[in-house]
């Protein structure tokens, strides 16, 4: 939302407090919930081929970007902290298709001067709903995106992770049977809210999230000439019974792919 701009700078700033922190919690293979939710559907609706032009979307630590080039894609990767594009460099080795940059996804003259037509694909990892106002960023993909291009982005499930939810785990006792059921309380969801969260337990300050409702996307995106062609709901799979709250039948994250026309 553009009345959020003003939010940007201390954004920003937040991040660049604790760029090295998570960096160093996510490492060379990320967390469990990039393995094991977000990384392998993503893979599935980018579809890379050898040679593609990749344009990677807050990059963070490039845990992603080094995988995107592990497929064969060449990579154009960004990201506003400058201490995350510092570590990212500083974690590829030998990667002559990544190019980082420091750049600010708001930022409209910036994003025009990456290319015209430019990228097959472009993807975004869990950052979305970082950005303040993400609609210089949809906008420009449609230019900055070939024909027939899509782009690929995840961010917890707006349904399900409003502002302030709560987690609720309860047990019942079902015809002689424990049963335990997971559910959440949410707030708001139509409302769309910046708030300040912790991401990795020991982050030293919070950082902003952006919470917009699924039909903020779907206008955005519609209105600047893209069609929905794909869509995920990601969730753990349950291997036994667990004694606390976990995201088993509830979806923590969605993911689209959405279609230049």
């Amino acid at each position: 939302m553009t009345q959020w701009t003003e939010l940007n700078d201390e954004s920003r700033v937040r991040w660049e407090t604790i760029a090295e922190f998570w960096d160093d919690y996510m490492g060379d293979e990320s967390n469990r919930f990039h393995r094991e939710l977000i990384r392998s559907q993503t893979e599935q609706l980018l579809q890379i081929q050898q040679g593609h032009i990749v344009l990677d979307i807050g990059c963070g630590n490039g845990n992603f970007t080094r995988r995107l080039s592990d497929l064969g894609a060449n990579v154009v990767a960004f990201d506003y902290s400058s201490k995350m594009i510092e570590r990212a460099k500083l974690r590829t080795k030998d990667k002559l298709n990544i190019r980082y940059k420091v750049l600010d996804a708001t930022n409209p003259i910036a994003l025009s001067e990456l290319g015209k037509d430019k990228f097959d694909r472009a993807v975004s990892n869990m950052a979305l709903m970082d950005i303040s106002d993400v609609g210089p960023l949809i906008t420009n993909l449609h230019t900055l995106l070939k024909r027939n291009g899509t782009v690929v982005f995840s961010i917890p499930h707006p349904c399900f992770q409003t502002p302030n939810m709560r987690e609720i785990q309860e047990t019942e006792d079902l015809n002689g049977s424990l049963i335990t059921r997971n559910s959440i309380q949410i707030f708001d969801y139509l409302t769309p809210e910046p708030y300040q969260a912790i991401g990795i337990r020991g982050q030293s300050v919070e950082h902003y999230m952006f919470h917009r409702p699924l039909e903020y996307y779907f206008k955005q995106f519609f209105t600047s000439g893209f069609v929905l062609d794909g869509f995920l709901e990601p969730s753990f799979i349950k291997e036994k019974d667990e004694a606390k709250f976990d995201w088993y039948d509830i979806p923590p994250v969605c993911i689209f792919r959405f279609k230049k026309v």
